[in-house]
């Protein structure tokens, strides 16, 4: 509808309508045409139909009947489990308003995978909390681990409102960062209830025993728990898609460590104060009670075998003197840390060789970016030669359609012709529209069934697709790669990129492990040339522009109206009759018009040469780029691993480059290179924060220098680790290793700090180590033993597996390192002796 103006009266504005909008399309067919001198209808001289577009635009069919995609995606902030709740009422009142013959039928319902998976990180998160609970009991006794069993759900709780505060949803890096600090968050209750029990067991009255657990242990906890969410801090600062992905895990962890200081200081004295018993002077249980049985159960085992009788036998406490470091394992303990302190050179030397060994031994362990996700669906690419038609491209996927629907273990199969899939999973590597491509999502039964139909899917229907790449991945963690293997070549000149590239690829196929081997551009288009005869044209009246023009609308239409039909426009196309669009051999003979009213075959005016050219040309820094792209054939290597056996046989290539040419890796290494990097600019940031932490602390240089000395000791544990239990060492790997140093150095920093306390009590400085390491023994490996334990759940995660056994291994072997290195390395660098107890401090 063309506007016609209006009146500007002194009261309104009147707009003007002219008729002749069409209502129906045999009010087009009618239209009159004035030409030559005559009026004619339209109908008379051209043929007037409804239709879809031809050639067709991409198009989606599910369980191969035509299809139309409806995309819902959630408004920031909103509840994904709410939106699927509200879209399933929705979808079963639409489901009985369709017309006959039409269903609505789900593709991917990403609210039941949240579910799925959320509640796969409760069970996990709850497991801890069981393993937690059974390490504080059985360490502590009952009374003494049911005060930290208590901490538990009031820090999680107070942990829950933080996050909902600075608006922190729960999603999967968020839950598996609860499920990492729940072993984290106790450390601090158990330090404060074990200082305040121990005091108590010792004489002090409950009101005195509080006030000095808090009074030693309250900010060196702090500067503890600070150190150790700045473990975290280069996530925060990764400026990386990477590390946006992850950025979660920083401020989930140090929500919760903060929050549990925060209890530690001002509920569990407390909850001590309520709950404990009177372990000053304790009395002998009911007889009868399932106490006074366990105590019989004991003493039975201790008179069978006398030999364990230290460790078997009811303790037999006295309420005037009792020393609770006076044990047979205590006194044990103090001989091998009196021998450490004597060796110490030795122990020095035997821990710098562990630690160099463990830098030897890591290039032995596999290497990836992010493990593959284990939802059931896979991915099916179809990619035919460029310049291939839209319609070869949908017989092709029309021939997997029928394999797919004899398959077993498929819910439901939906196929993409013309184009990707849309998002419906954040990490997917969403793919361009391309005439020649065609993708399907594949929604399996689960992951058994996912697995087997990926193998059929490569072993028995790849072969049947010999004219086209077939490939066939799982959907992906982290941000999306594509091919796991890339390497790129750029220079000036297309023909010698293209030419360098297939030489690459030729390297690239000659690895065992790879798969799948292709260039992202490299089969030349057909094209027809048409060579204008410029004099001959321009004497019977017709430009170039013009001859364009007219092919241009006579194949593929050209757009001369619109018709309106309702609340829709249906676009009005003129082109040229069905013969002349499908038929090649009559371009020739096509009737261009000319400026004087009459027309031209085009053959007279043109020479048709048929030929080839480049349907696409990558681009990167200005430069056209072809990227070797391949698979893995195994899950036995990883990407790096490959990459890093395939680059050796690349050098030869690389050195033959012309000036301005350049080769370069992509893919996982490219993206895990990128990351680690932005995680890399945030190291010096956490460097300053440790050391300022650590120097408000301990107000000395020299202990500063102690405690970041045992920072690093925790890859001895995370190679050993990595490389017995065979799992790969990736990002979410890396990032716990670096969180590692933060654990370990707060547990490094409180020990030196007690030492300093004994030492200005008046302790000798020999004893005043021994005696410091032995008090601090028991609440350094439970906070170990709770962390480490915490992960055996998280460690079946694919994704945090990885991190949760690097933090196991880690944080094991360092906590044997805290209690006999670190010892030694103080008397070592403070030259302590024995002959020397009452020197001055160093």
């Amino acid at each position: 509808m063309t506007p016609a103006g209006f009146f500007e009266t002194a009261s309104d504005r009147v707009q003007l309508r002219v008729s002749g909008e069409f209502t129906s399309v045999d009010e087009i067919r009618e239209f009159p045409i004035r030409a030559g001198g005559r009026t004619v209808k339209l109908g008379d001289i051209a043929q007037i139909k409804r239709g879809f577009a031809d050639p067709a635009a991409p198009r989606m069919r599910f369980m191969g009947q035509p299809g139309i995609g409806i995309a819902v995606a959630m408004k920031d902030g909103g509840d994904i489990l709410k939106l699927g709740s509200t879209l399933e009422a929705e979808f079963h009142r639409l489901q009985k308003t369709l017309p006959l013959g039409m269903e609505l039928r789900k593709v991917s319902d990403q609210p039941a995978a949240v579910e799925a998976s959320v509640g796969e990180f409760v069970r996990v998160l709850a497991e801890a909390v069981v393993i937690v609970l059974l390490v504080s009991f059985f360490s502590l006794g009952l009374r003494t681990g049911l005060v930290v069993a208590v901490s538990i759900p009031l820090v999680l709780a107070m942990t829950f409102a933080v996050m909902h505060y600075f608006g922190i949803g729960l999603h999967k890096i968020s839950l598996g960062a609860l499920v990492l600090a729940l072993g984290l968050l106790v450390d601090d209750a158990i330090i404060a209830v074990e200082m305040m029990a121990i005091k108590m067991e010792q004489g002090f009255d409950r009101l005195k025993a509080a006030s000095f657990a808090y009074e030693s242990t309250a900010f060196p906890m702090l500067t503890g728990t600070l150190v150790t969410a700045a473990g975290f801090l280069p996530i925060a600062t990764a400026a990386s898609s990477t590390g946006e992905y992850t950025r979660s895990l920083f401020q989930v962890v140090t929500i919760a460590l903060v929050v549990s200081w925060i209890a530690a200081v001002l509920f569990i004295p407390d909850l001590g104060d309520k709950m404990l018993p009177d372990l000053g002077n304790p009395q002998p249980p009911k007889a009868g009670s399932l106490a006074a049985r366990w105590q019989g159960v004991r003493a039975r085992l201790a008179d069978r075998w006398p030999q364990y009788a230290g460790m078997l036998a009811p303790k037999a406490h006295d309420a005037h003197d009792h020393n609770p470091y006076h044990t047979p394992f205590y006194n044990r303990f103090r001989r091998w840390l009196a021998f450490c302190l004597r060796r110490r050179w030795l122990v020095i030397g035997v821990t710098a060789a562990a630690f160099i060994a463990s830098i030897a031994l890591f290039r032995f362990v596999p290497q990836q970016f992010f493990p593959d996700s284990v939802r059931p669906e896979l991915m099916v690419d179809l990619e035919l030669a460029e310049g291939s038609s839209l319609k070869s491209t949908d017989a092709q996927a029309r021939k997997l359609e029928k394999l797919l629907a004899t398959r077993e273990g498929i819910q439901n199969y939906v196929a993409y012709i013309g184009t990707g899939s849309p998002r419906f999973y954040l990490p997917l590597d969403q793919q361009l529209p391309q005439a020649h491509f065609s993708q399907f999502v594949v929604l399996t039964d689960d992951t058994r069934a996912r697995e087997a139909t990926r193998r059929w899917l490569i072993e028995e229907v790849a072969p049947q697709f010999p004219e086209l790449q077939f490939r066939v991945t799982r959907l992906e963690n982290g941000p999306p790669v594509g091919y796991p293997l890339q390497f790129r070549v750029s220079g000036e000149h297309t023909d010698r990129v293209q030419a360098i590239a297939r030489q690459m690829a030729e390297k690239v196929r000659a690895n065992p492990h790879v798969a799948n081997v292709n260039l992202d551009w490299s089969e030349p288009s057909k094209i027809v040339r048409l060579q204008i005869d410029q004099d001959r044209a321009r004497a019977l009246g017709v430009s170039t522009a013009q001859v364009s023009h007219f092919l241009s609308g006579s194949l593929s239409g050209l757009s001369v109206s619109t018709y309106r039909e309702g609340n829709e426009l249906v676009e009005i196309l003129l082109r040229g009759p069905e013969e002349e669009r499908t038929r090649l051999d009559l371009l020739g003979s096509l009737a261009v018009p000319t400026s004087n009213g009459g027309s031209v075959p085009l053959s007279q005016i043109a020479d048709l040469e048929y030929a080839f050219e480049d349907g696409i040309i990558w681009h990167r820094d200005r430069l056209p780029t072809v990227t070797v792209r391949a698979d893995l054939n195994s899950d036995d290597v990883t990407a790096p691993t490959v990459v890093a056996q395939i680059l050796p046989t690349l050098e030869e290539i690389r050195s033959a480059l012309p000036q301005g040419y350049l080769l370069e890796t992509g893919g996982t290494v490219e993206d895990s290179a990128r990351g680690q990097k932005s995680i890399a600019a945030g190291m010096p940031l956490f460097l300053l924060a440790v050391t300022t932490l650590l120097m408000l602390q301990l107000r000395s240089f020299s202990r500063m220098a102690l405690v970041l000395l045992t920072a690093p000791l925790g890859l001895i544990g995370v190679t050993l680790a990595l490389l017995v239990f065979r799992v790969p060492f990736g990002f979410v790997a890396m990032l716990g290793t670096i969180a590692l140093a933060g654990m370990i150095m707060r547990n490094s920093v409180i020990l030196v700090d007690q030492i300093d306390q004994d030492i200005q009590a008046g302790h000798d400085r020999w004893h005043a180590i021994i005696d410091a390491t032995v008090r601090r023994f028991r609440p350094i490996v439970l906070t170990a033993l709770a962390a480490v334990l915490a992960m055996i759940p998280l460690s079946r995660s694919a994704f945090f597996g990885p991190m949760a056994v690097a933090i196991m291994g880690g944080l094991t072997v360092a906590t044997v390192l805290t209690l006999f290195f670190l010892p030694a390395l103080y008397a070592a660098g403070f030259k302590v002796g024995p002959e020397r107890d009452t020197g001055p401090r160093g």
